[in-house]
């Protein structure tokens, strides 16, 4: 316990000794724009803040995307929204060997400050570890590793100075979809748990290329922000990695092996575990902080009331499984017509068109006296 102790006064004195440091007029401040992963936590890249003045010694980077998988109840803080990020620092080596040891790419963006500017940034973020703003909340849109970069570069140079440049006639739906291509079930996840909050235009600047390309752009008074670009590390962006399962072979196969077995306990299960879905996409809504997954209209497709239809099934209510199939059914035509505009329709119309098909069996069935005879 002693010896925690004292290695925590050792690092709290090395913050403080930092925050009193004065910048040398080599020193340079930069942001760091690294290149995507396979890993979802990676797919959208990272960014991060550099310090570098040879004449002192530093050279430190500063990452704003650190979280502890230690936490407890980290699931249920995810999922709520109250997870708590933080502020960690290594040295610019050890950043650039872990992402050459991932093949992901590093690109410096040297920021043309004053010498004040300099300063007030790396005072400004080291006071930052030693104090309670060193933990945040997580959001995806609002509150990120980006976003506080960004954040940090309008405290200091001047407001809207890191804005939204560029893809403002889109939505956030439709600029994050593309990016789980070659990974289809989180393709599938994401645009399933998303709500209306994504389908708005995205207006707000939130991914780390969308902050390299602002900065490319921006001003520090009538001069450019950009003093100049480095390439650290430059790969390909990695392929996603093949799967036997994680694909839309896996998928369209089970969705046909459900219409064309046309066995009702097979889709009886089905239905069960989509409904369920569903109640937890409706209880996320209810229970997160995350916007991005409140009034989640996928809940028409991942529809609770086909419980009801399993539970009308079960106590053999011929009637009840009519108007309950009917009701579902009427879900899906008002789901189709609302989706028919959006980027993740055709992830979605297999269920639609499988969901439709079992519902008109079982509804048929009822018409035909088929059932429970």
């Amino acid at each position: 316990m002693r010896h925690i102790f004292v290695l925590l006064l050792a690092f709290l004195s090395l913050q403080v000794s930092a925050q009193f440091t004065t910048l040398s007029p080599m020193a340079e401040v930069s942001v760091l724009t690294c290149g995507k992963g396979n890993e979802l936590y990676s797919l959208y890249g990272h960014t991060a803040m550099r310090i570098h003045d040879p004449a002192n010694g530093i050279d430190k980077v500063y990452n704003y995307g650190t979280f502890d998988f230690a936490t407890p109840n980290f699931g249920l803080k995810f999922v709520k929204g109250d997870l708590q990020y933080f502020v960690s620092t290594s040295t610019f080596d050890d950043f650039v060997y872990n992402y050459d040891d991932e093949k992901r790419s590093v690109f410096e963006q040297v920021l043309n400050l004053t010498q004040s500017q300099k300063q007030q940034m790396f005072d400004r973020l080291n006071k930052v570890l030693i104090s309670q703003e060193r933990f945040y909340t997580y959001k995806f849109i609002d509150r990120n590793c980006t976003t506080k970069i960004a954040d940090l570069v309008n405290e200091v140079v001047g407001p809207n100075t890191a804005k939204k440049v560029g893809n403002t006639d889109l939505t956030y739906r439709e600029i994050i979809y593309p990016e789980f291509d070659g990974h289809f079930y989180e393709q599938w996840g994401t645009s399933m748990i998303f709500g209306t909050r994504v389908d708005e235009k995205a207006s707000q600047l939130f991914l780390p290329i969308e902050l390299y390309q602002s900065i490319s752009m921006a001003k520090n008074g009538n001069i450019a922000l950009l003093k100049s670009n480095k390439s650290w590390l430059v790969f390909e962006d990695q392929p996603a990695p093949r799967s036997l399962w994680n694909n839309v072979y896996t998928y369209i196969a089970i969705l046909l092996l459900l219409v064309f077995v046309n066995n009702d306990k097979f889709t009886l299960v089905y239905f069960t575990l989509i409904s369920l879905l569903g109640l937890f996409f409706c209880v996320a809504g209810w229970y997160s902080f995350h916007t991005e997954v409140q009034w989640n209209y996928n809940v028409l497709l991942t529809n609770p009331l086909l419980l009801l239809v399993v539970i009308q099934y079960g106590r053999r209510k011929a009637s009840g499984l009519y108007i309950t199939s009917l009701l579902c059914l009427g879900c899906l035509g008002v789901y189709l017509i609302y989706m028919l505009n959006k980027i993740h329709l055709l992830i979605v119309l297999p269920m639609i068109v499988a969901h439709a098909i079992l519902l008109l069996k079982f509804a048929l069935k009822v018409r035909r006296k088929k059932l429970f005879a």
